[in-house]
Parts: C-alpha cells; sequence; structure tokens
C-alpha cells in the first residue's frame, strides 16, 4: 500500500498574512484526499523530528546554529534568506525532515510499498549551509542522506518537478556519486541557477541533469524530458530509491510560476517515477511537497499524485 505523512502541527509554521507559503496548503491537499476518499486508502505515517544527526549529514553545525539562534531571538525572518519564522518554525521544520525520513523508513522496511509526505516547510532551496526560499532544511537531500547511511543502499535517484530550480539539493550533490539528480524547472526565475551544464564534478560528473525551459512549457517540455531523457539515464543508473521534489507551481495557473501542467500531466509523471522505481528498486518510492501556492491547483494535483502513487 502506500504510506502517508502528514499532521496537523505542519500548521503550525506561520509564515504570516498573504504569504503564499501558507498553513491552508496542508490543510487543503488533506481536505482533497479525505473528500476523494484517498486517505482510507492510504497508511498513516506518524511524523517525528529529524535528529541533529540526521540534519549534520546535510547541512553545517555553523547553519543549525544560526537557525536556533534565530528562533530563539524570535527573527521573523531567516538571516540566511528569504524564509519567513514564527515562534514554532523551527520545531515544525524539524517534523518536515524527520516526516520524510519516516517516510524513507516506512518504504525501506517494506511497510509500504512508496509513500507521499504532505510536509512543511518545503526544502529543494535549502544549501548545505543556508536557508532561503522559504526552506530551512533541505527535506529531500536528508531522505536520501539517510537511506545511504542507515539502510545500506549506495544508489539514489531524486527528481524534481517544481517550477522553480533545486539549487540547494544540486549544491548537497553535485560532486557526489552516489545521488541521480534530475530536475524540471522555468528558467529565467527564481532562484536563477540550473543551467543545462550544470552537470556535476569529480564523482559527480553527469550525475547533475538538469532540464530549464521558458514560460508557457507544459506537458510537451516537461513530461517529455522525464520520458525522453531521465528514464534512460535512470535506466544506466538503476537507482534503488527514489525520491521526488514534488513542486505543484509547476501546475497552470500557479501565482509564483508560468508552467502549464495539468493534473492528468502529474499522473503522467508519477507513473514515470513509479515506473523507474519498479524497474530498479523494488518499487521503492518517496515524494515530499515542495511548491504550489494555487490553493485549489495545489489540492487537485496533490491528488492526482497521490492517486496515482495508490492506483499504479
Amino acid at each position: 500500500m502506500t504510506g502517508l505523512v502528514t499532521s496537523d502541527a505542519y500548521t503550525a509554521h506561520d509564515t504570516g498574512d498573504g504569504h503564499p507559503e501558507s498553513s491552508d496548503r496542508v490543510r487543503v491537499i488533506v481536505a482533497r484526499l479525505r473528500r476523494e476518499g484517498l486517505l482510507e486508502r492510504t497508511v498513516a505515517i506518524e511524523p517525528r523530528p529529524a535528529t541533529d544527526t540526521e540534519l549534520l549529514r546535510c547541512h553545517t553545525a555553523d547553519y543549525l546554529r544560526v537557525v536556533r539562534d534565530d528562533a530563539a531571538a524570535g527573527r521573523r525572518q531567516l538571516s540566511t534568506g528569504d524564509t519567513p519564522l514564527s515562534q514554532r518554525s523551527l520545531e515544525t521544520a524539524l517534523l518536515a525532515a524527520g516526516g520524510v525520513l519516516a517516510a524513507v523508513d516506512a518504504v525501506m522496511t517494506g511497510l509500504v510499498a512508496n509513500a507521499a509526505a504532505i510536509v512543511r516547510p518545503p526544502g529543494h532551496h535549502a544549501t548545505p549551509a543556508r536557508g532561503m526560499g522559504f526552506c530551512l532544511f533541505n527535506n529531500v537531500a536528508l531522505a536520501a542522506r539517510h537511506a545511504l547511511a542507515v539502510h545500506g543502499i549506495s544508489r539514489v535517484l531524486i527528481a524534481d518537478w517544481d517550477v522553480h530550480h533545486g539549487n540547494g539539493t544540486q549544491d548537497q550533490f553535485c560532486a557526489d556519486g552516489s545521488v541521480l539528480f534530475f530536475d524540471t524547472h522555468q528558467s529565467p526565475l527564481y532562484p536563477g541557477t540550473g543551467h543545462r551544464d550544470e552537470t556535476g564534478e569529480g564523482p559527480g560528473r553527469g550525475r547533475i541533469m538538469n532540464r530549464p525551459f521558458p514560460a508557457g512549457a507544459g506537458r510537451d517540455e516537461v513530461v517529455g524530458a522525464f520520458r525522453d531523457e531521465l528514464v534512460p539515464a535512470a535506466d544506466a543508473f538503476r537507482p534503488q530509491l527514489v525520491l521526488v521534489s514534488a513542486g505543484y507551481d509547476s501546475r497552470v495557473g500557479d501565482p509564483l510560476g508560468a508552467f502549464r501542467l495539468t493534473d492528468d500531466d502529474f499522473v503522467e509523471l508519477t507513473r514515470i517515477v513509479r515506473g523507474i522505481a519498479d524497474r530498479h528498486a523494488n518499487g521503492r518510492l518517496v515524494s515530499a511537497l515542495e511548491g504550489g501556492y494555487a490553493l485549489d491547483g495545489l489540492a487537485a494535483a496533490a491528488a492526482a499524485h497521490v492517486r496515482a502513487l495508490v492506483d499504479g
């Protein structure tokens, strides 16, 4: 069965009135999953906070001190970048990271076949030493490091279909041959990284695959890149776990992006990455929520993704 990580605790990260990365994002997704009968078709996975040992696999000790100091001082903005803070933001971010790790554990131990983590704040912009772009800790990068360190595997695929480039994830693995990172994104757009010639270095050379597209791109470009370029690369790499940075700001109508993906396109993207997982990783796949800021569209796209995980 498909596992699902979520919790009312993810609404405690208060980004302030009018901020696009609001607690309503989790609420509308869960409400949509309930309305479509998907909650009862998934196995609930209880999130838990990430530990310092786990965080230090991806983030520097100095950065962890900055986050804790900023939170303790009651700052409303993370000092390293454009990320809101509130009284319970650190607690929520630890639970988001740990929730994705719990999903990895459930998949790797066979408790579930695959899993979706509906968590916030998102993570893919967080670099080893800097939080930015609404992100404190890099949930997907931490999940990859956790799987490699704890579950005895040596190859992980991270696929990112958020409309923004996952710069933090790329920074984490650009010189690390254990992770194949594939990212489709709008360019030019925040954070201004992810050019096609950024392909990794040292042991990671060729393991970074950026596919930037202009505003207005949709199924032909994004689904086409996953089908025609990710699939053969993944078949050569043979990942033992598939992770997805599942951002739905690439959906048509999102206020922070100008891609034109539809709910059916997210079903097809899910089927592609699930096919890779089925061929090489015994079906093991975990997705983690990243962006998506038009609430109705976010809920519909996330539900389409979960339904594709449940139904195959």
